[in-house]
């Protein structure tokens, strides 16, 4: 008899509170991804960042999370999934407090990084480890708490910022070290959850005290099952899974799966949207303010899809959501490029009025009653007219003053890119992760996986500023256009169904013999 046909006593409000209170690096992770989004102008003034300083000061932060993807999986199957993630939940602690403190750059990014690798840690752990208490009935949707708490740290994160950025030229501070106080709640409460049961029983061989787990969960017939087929699979594992093994034929479709869909996960720019918001519609000619604002709604609508997706995902399964969310990316990422194309810039004594810095409105002040059709066709004009550091204040900061855009078109794009990939990419990644390998590799091959997905990340956050300035929005966009088409086809034809299986299910069926 198969563990899914066992009656399950289920105590759901244990099972939920154990996963909520892991799931909590998650919002730490979505806090820390997206307060960094505020923080942008004041700390590129106060350090004085070039683009590519700024691409780093924010995606140093990924950086330091692939330390954490290649540490975390290792660590996690020697000293239990619940020490791991209380030294996590101390970084994020230290991180914050830090970099709220900081007074120069090199400062500013070893916190950053040190946050960095909790992130790296959390984002791996935190879904291995609810999978592995979780019934599989209720499996995807508790995992996917993990990424509902990250959206809720995202939203916060916004909410946060718009709350905090009338605080004075360093408010960034403020922004940054507020992150400190959820920080030392998940600590706390980590303490409460017990150790992963098939840990207890892989590492420890303690099978008494997994029962006592497991029972508490779903009840004593579900426990003696449960025991019984981790044995039955452990009996299958000769020895200690090392990194070559995961280069093993046998093992070619689930690296496959993991790893393609941890690329597209990310290289369809979803931290760019996140780590830029605010930027990104100010290049739509947004004030600071209604910038802030703009992001906040990004958020709440991360947030409203991604209980769609926990509700959906055990009923209409991973593959489908994947498949109808990256259809809807491509088409909403097509139409911020296709708004930001028909764009114009309208220079009149208005628009030029509106120039902060008098120096650079001198200069351009012959372009009066000039309306350029392309962003290219405006820097090849403007640019001759300023000195270096003239020509990139106004690509940052003084180009929102003349852009004439449909707004409105860029906002609607954005929050369906932001809604299709919250049903689709956002949580079922990790779910399908955290499903996928087998118990032998699962530590190592999750950690090259979350490494991989981290480097990706760090490419598209770190080249962004630089893409926004030199390609101009309309490119950048069009070029994640082209990514997430693909993703539908690597989706549609290497993505397994994993909705209903028992780990060991999966395993028999992915694994070739």
């Amino acid at each position: 008899m198969n563990k899914s046909d066992v009656p399950i006593q289920m105590n759901k409000s244990y099972t939920i509170l154990i996963s909520l209170i892991v799931a909590l690096g998650g919002f730490l992770l979505g806090f820390d991804s997206a307060v960094i989004s505020g923080a942008v102008k004041g700390i590129t003034v106060y350090f004085e960042m070039t683009d590519w300083m700024l691409g780093f000061a924010v995606g140093c932060v990924i950086f330091g999370a692939m330390a954490g993807n290649l540490l975390a999986g290792p660590l996690s199957d020697r000293f239990g999934r619940k020490r791991v993630l209380i030294v996590i939940a101390g970084l994020f602690t230290i991180s914050a407090t830090w970099s709220a403190l900081s007074t120069d750059y090199t400062e500013f990014i070893i916190a950053r990084i040190i946050g960095g690798i909790g992130i790296g840690g959390a984002i791996l752990i935190a879904p291995i480890y609810i999978a592995e208490i979780a019934p599989p009935k209720l499996r995807g949707s508790l995992v996917s708490f993990n990424q509902l708490n990250i959206v809720i740290g995202i939203s916060v994160a916004y909410f946060s910022n718009y709350f905090l950025v009338n605080l004075g030229e360093e408010s960034w501070r403020w922004m940054l070290g507020v992150e400190a106080i959820p920080a030392l709640i998940y600590f706390l409460s980590l303490f409460t959850v017990p150790q992963s049961p098939r840990w207890l029983i892989q590492r420890l061989n303690k099978v008494e005290l997994a029962g006592k787990v497991l029972a508490k969960i779903g009840g004593e017939p579900y426990a003696e099952a449960t025991i019984a087929e981790i044995k039955r699979g452990l009996a299958k594992i000769e020895s200690k899974g090392r990194l070559s093994d995961i280069f093993q034929s046998k093992y070619a479709t689930i690296m496959t799966i993991g790893l393609g869909i941890a690329f597209f996960q990310q290289i369809t720019g979803i931290n760019a949207i996140f780590y830029y918001a605010p930027t990104i519609f100010e290049q739509a000619g947004g004030s600071t303010d209604s910038s802030f604002l703009q992001a906040i709604v990004v958020g709440l609508t991360n947030l409203v899809f991604t209980l769609v997706a926990i509700w959906l995902i055990d009923k209409l399964g991973r593959k489908p959501l994947l498949l109808i969310g990256t259809s809807f990316m491509t088409v909403a990422l097509l139409m911020a490029a296709l708004a930001f194309n028909n764009a114009t810039y309208d220079f009149n004594e208005t628009t030029l009025n509106k120039v902060s810095d008098t120096e650079i409105g001198a200069a351009i002040s012959s372009l009066n009653g000039q309306t350029f059709d392309s962003q290219g066709a405006l820097f090849a004009t403007v640019g001759p007219l300023l000195d270096d550091d003239q020509f990139l204040n106004f690509k940052r900061n003084e180009i929102t003053n003349f852009i004439q855009i449909n707004a409105t078109l860029v906002l609607i794009a954005i929050l369906l890119y932001v809604a299709s990939f919250a049903i689709s990419l956002g949580p079922v990644m990790w779910a399908l992760v955290s499903e996928v390998f087998p118990s032998k590799i699962k530590g190592i091959a999750i950690s090259v996986v979350g490494f991989f997905n981290s480097l990706v990340s760090f490419t598209v956050t770190q080249v962004f500023p630089w893409e926004l300035s030199n390609l101009g929005p309309t490119m950048t966009f069009a070029i994640y256009a082209v990514l997430s088409f693909l993703a539908i086809v690597f989706v549609y034809k290497f993505v397994i169904e994993t909705k209903g299986k028992t780990l060991e299910e999966v395993e028999e069926l992915l694994v070739r013999t």
